[in-house]
């Protein structure tokens, strides 16, 4: 069994090693409740003689939609992949008409969601999905099939004999998974991944990571359905690590400090908010102990990995950790001597004062299409580099094209876009993907990402964004004439919005507001409550993380003169931010 191949011989590995009493441990009510490998392992057969019984065939494709991380997705993961059929992860809050079009593009049999309101929403579509067989739900919703129905239909073991030989027939290169994800065309794109691309991923990023094995314990919490999270249950299950999974990203600091977990993965918007409300408390200090907390994260600023500030910042260092950065460790449960940072980049200031704290984050980096880690940090061997992502894992190959884009390639690289054989090739050359960000490796082998290829940006959440989408739906107010998304690296997304003046004035008029230039109609709070009504309105058409949540109006009629546009009249992104920092410094309250 030491040889894996196919993502569901992990957990059957973790019993031949570990055999863990908590390999799953998932919160109900007041109750962490533990399962075992044993039990996980029965489970999942269960669950997949089930579906045999139920009809599902080899490359079915059943979508799981999950509003939370929880034992359930992954017993029915294994269950789902052992059939042969493919595990389609769905996140929960996309628009009805993505959750609509990606059902069908993937031609899903079956769906199984966690609750009431996903229920609700994907029953209301059913009529629209004419190959949707049945829904069922993890937690007891009426009206609704429950997944234990599938365990009980699974509890005779007479058709064991079958699964086993479906396991069996399936191959690493077999297709085991299609996440999609959001396409700057409008479209989400179904990413297909084989067995080898996760597995590959996952042994060649377990290289990078401190653990003793069947000694460590996680807290997971960021959405199983990418393949971010995912890609580190599978290497958690292959460590022997329990995993602990968090009610909900709100409920995190409670469940760290009631889980105590040794490790986390998180996004760079998480670590703000961790690093804020820190800072928040230190702010409620008085006299010296302010004075000390301050001179702290003083100290932290200034880390250098590996003693290069020499030995009288190394005294300071061990000073700050003695008297503060050790209250901030036991604030996070006591034990958590790691996190994994990806999905957006990570401003070094956080991640020096976390690696001074001694919580040191490990940034790396990936796409979905490469399963996903390319790159990554590890503090060990002088593998860490503040402001980099890391060395390429060993057996991917990362290469920089004559423009400065990170070309990859390896056993990691995605099968291709799912029925887009068009769309595939654009992004791959002589078996290179092409990732679309601009980057470069240092002397020493670090990767280095310097800009991104693409307009689709990314906020601190890790959530993409796909500005022109967003902005094409935006103009078609008649109050909106120009719209330039921003929040690149930010919270969440807002935008600088050049307004019709003309046909604003014509409005304002019948209204009976005095307008006499552009500078009056930008600065109208009536005008701006009005446009506020519009974008309302429209962002309504979006997921709720892409939804803009602020905007200034822009006095400017922005032209091929004044320098925001281009001569084919796209917008002049770098130009239109820096001419409005003033107004960005405002949304975003840097100002």
């Amino acid at each position: 069994m030491s040889n894996i191949s196919r993502l569901f011989d992990f957990p059957y590995y973790q019993l031949e090693k570990y055999n863990l009493p908590d390999a799953l441990v998932t919160k109900y009510g007041n109750d962490w409740v533990k399962t075992s490998t044993k039990e996980y392992i029965e489970k999942a057969n269960a669950f997949s003689r089930g579906l045999l019984r139920l009809g599902v065939k080899k490359n079915d494709k059943i979508a799981v939609i999950s509003s939370n991380n929880r034992t359930e997705w992954n017993i029915t993961d294994i269950g789902i992949l052992q059939t042969g059929a493919q595990n389609v992860p769905v996140y929960p809050t996309i628009s009805d008409e993505d959750h609509e079009y990606i059902l069908n593009h993937c031609e899903a049999t079956y769906c199984i969601v966690s609750d009431e309101d996903l229920f609700n929403k994907i029953s209301s579509l059913r009529h629209a999905m004419p190959k949707l067989k049945e829904i069922y739900s993890f937690n007891e919703v009426s009206g609704c099939k429950n997944w234990n129905e599938i365990l009980e239909l699974g509890r005779d073991e007479s058709n064991q004999a079958e699964v086993d030989a479906m396991k069996n027939s399936i191959t690493e290169d077999e297709l085991a998974t299609i996440i999609y994800t959001s396409g700057t065309t409008g479209r989400p794109k179904g990413v297909m991944l084989s067995h080898k691309n996760i597995v590959s991923d996952v042994l060649m990023s377990a290289e990078r990571v401190p653990f003793e094995p069947g000694k460590n314990r996680a807290l997971s919490f960021l959405p199983v359905c990418h393949i971010y999270e995912r890609m580190i249950l599978y290497l958690y299950q292959y460590y022997g690590v329990s995993i602990y999974f968090a009610e909900s990203i709100e409920k995190v600091s409670d469940n760290i400090k009631e889980a105590t977990p040794d490790v986390i993965t998180a996004v760079p918007r998480l670590l703000e908010k961790v690093y804020d409300k820190i800072i928040a408390k230190g702010s409620d200090l008085t006299g010296i102990k302010k004075k000390l907390f301050f001179w702290a994260v003083e100290v932290g600023l200034e880390y250098e990995p590996y003693g290069a500030n020499g030995p009288w910042y190394g005294f300071k260092l061990w000073l700050a950790r003695k008297l503060i950065f050790s209250k901030w460790k036991a604030g996070l449960g006591g034990r958590l001597g790691l996190m994994v940072s990806g999905s957006a980049a990570i401003q070094p200031r956080l991640a020096r004062v976390f690696a001074a704290a001694e919580i040191p984050v490990m940034e790396g980096y990936g796409l979905t299409e490469t399963s996903p880690v390319i790159a990554v940090n590890d503090e060990r061997n002088k593998g860490f580099k503040i402001g980099t992502v890391g060395k390429p894992l060993r057996g991917v190959e990362v290469k920089i094209a004559e423009d400065g884009e990170i070309l990859c390639k390896g056993p990691n690289v995605m099968m291709g876009y799912f029925k887009d054989e068009e769309k595939t090739n654009e992004v791959m050359t002589d078996g290179y993907f092409h990732t679309g960000d601009m980057g470069e490796i240092d002397k020493e082998g670090f990767l280095k990402i310097t800009d991104r290829k693409k307009e689709m940006f990314k906020t601190s959440g890790g959530k993409y964004i796909a500005p022109q989408l967003i902005e094409n739906a935006m103009k078609q107010s008649r109050f909106i004439e120009q719209i330039m998304v921003i929040g690149d690296g930010e919270k969440m997304p807002a935008a600088f919005i050049q307004p019709d003046f003309e046909f604003v004035k014509q409005w304002a008029s019948r209204k009976g507001i005095t307008v006499n230039n552009n500078e009056d109609i930008a600065g109208n709070e009536k005008i701006k409550e009005r446009i506020q009504r519009e974008v309302d309105g429209i962002n309504k058409k979006f997921g709720h993380w892409e939804q803009v949540k602020r905007f200034e109006i822009t006095p400017e009629i922005w032209s091929v003169d004044g320098g925001e546009m281009t001569p084919t009249l796209k917008l002049k992104r770098k130009a239109i931010k820096e001419k409005y920092q003033k107004l960005y410094d405002r949304i975003y309250g840097n100002a």
